[in-house]
């Protein structure tokens, strides 16, 4: 009997098949794109509907764009907050009970009438999001393993992107039908469906050693090379959504497209999205720093070419495209190398990319305005755009040196 007992424990120690030997991501990465996706439809819903709900509301249409801004902010000031708030909370229960506040955020907007109170729910929305964005990359990145995890994390994020290319304009649709609320409805319903499967498929933490703390988190920090990636976190976004902000008048003005035809292309720029998150997270995991500069240099130029080209429709819609898939193809990689270099703190360096993500969004969307309502017109925010995309290659540049000279000198001491 010990023989035999002794032959089964050693068939069930054998560990099962790594990423790298079947090629093939856990079921969970998938899960949590999906939670991503439905984040990233409420993200941006707003700006499809923002006329149905100053109508019902009776207020302005420039007022109801506070529901953008005041997500913006959440998610800038939330995400690392609950990053330390839930250090001792299990991933799994985070998770879940990110996407139950979630979900109860939109109840609240879809039952109230007043403004000052679904403001109020759009901020603990965004708060909750901001949690599980940075706890889903987390999970994603360990549950692939190293080599794989800039892929997972593509994938993950990926639903963010394609948030842009079905979420948003199936949110739009459906407020247009059934009214403005039925989008928060069935993003809440959907919302308590991810919660039960991400509760289900999520493994239970397995990190060993002692409880973390802020304090440790804070302290594995000090890294330069993760706040160098942070600076690219907020200028990569800020680069590529400064003129993405105000794509919309710059079609309708510079190109000529009728606003009906705008949708359509922002369909093509969601499509580049999700395509160039995929694709650099895959490129990434063996190209980083190639993939990195080359986008780098290609969002730099499609900037520069909307500049000049967007009174040509097909060019001008081809760039867009361009724009969405090279502007976006980064992110991953990013977010993986912030995970890597925090190396006890994966929770905060994922929750500071999101929030500098966010930052780089809101700065950049807010200079732009003030280029779009200056004589530049629709041209002044893609030439905000063109300027901080060329400000990116100062963070790589200078981290691509540390990475060398610290493999330098551990090469000398080997």
């Amino acid at each position: 009997m010990r023989v035999v007992n002794r032959k089964r424990t050693d068939h069930l120690m054998i560990s099962a098949p790594t990423v790298e030997e079947t090629g093939r991501l856990p079921l969970v990465i998938y899960v949590l794109a999906v939670g991503v996706f439905l984040m990233g439809t409420t993200e941006f819903v707003v700006a499809g509907i923002l006329p149905e709900i100053a109508g019902d509301l009776g207020t302005s249409i420039a007022n109801v764009g506070l529901m953008i801004t005041v997500f913006a902010f959440g998610m800038i000031v939330g995400t690392p907050a609950m990053a330390i708030l839930t250090l001792r909370v299990p991933r799994r229960v985070t998770l879940s009970s990110a996407l139950v506040v979630f979900a109860i955020g939109h109840v609240i907007v879809a039952l109230s009438s007043n403004f000052g109170l679904i403001l109020g729910a759009r901020f603990l929305t965004a708060v909750a999001t901001g949690a599980f964005w940075a706890v889903a990359a987390v999970v994603g990145a360990k549950a692939a393993g190293p080599a794989s995890s800039s892929r997972a994390l593509g994938i993950v994020l990926g639903g963010g992107m394609l948030a842009n290319v079905i979420g948003v304009p199936l949110g739009a649709l459906a407020g247009q039908s059934i009214g403005w609320r039925g989008s928060f409805w069935a993003l809440a319903a959907l919302a308590l469906v991810a919660a039960a499967v991400v509760h289900r498929l999520v493994p239970a933490d397995t990190d060993s050693g002692a409880v973390p703390s802020w304090r440790a988190e804070i302290a594995s920090l000090r890294d330069e090379r993760i706040w160098l990636v942070l600076s690219g976190c907020a200028v990569v976004c800020g680069s590529s959504l400064a003129a993405y902000s105000f794509i919309s008048p710059l079609l309708t003005e510079n190109t000529g497209l009728a606003a009906s035809a705008v949708p359509l292309v922002l369909v093509g720029y969601g499509l580049g999205a999700f395509v160039g998150s995929n694709l650099g997270g895959r490129l990434g995991a063996k190209h980083q720093y190639g993939v990195l500069f080359v986008s780098a240099a290609m969002t730099f130029l499609v900037l520069g070419a909307l500049c000049l080209f967007s009174h040509n429709v097909i060019v001008t819609v081809i760039l867009v495209v361009m724009l969405g898939l090279f502007g976006m193809s980064t992110n991953p990689i990013l977010i993986g190398m912030a995970v890597r270099y925090a190396d006890q703190a994966p929770t905060m360096a994922s929750a500071l990319s999101t929030s500098s993500f966010n930052l780089g969004t809101a700065v950049g969307s807010w200079i732009a305005g003030f280029a779009f309502a200056s004589s530049l017109g629709a041209t002044g925010p893609v030439l905000v755009g063109t300027g901080v995309a060329a400000l990116y290659f100062l963070p790589l540049m200078i981290l691509l040196r540390k990475e060398r000279t610290k493999r330098t000198a551990a090469e000398v001491v080997n």
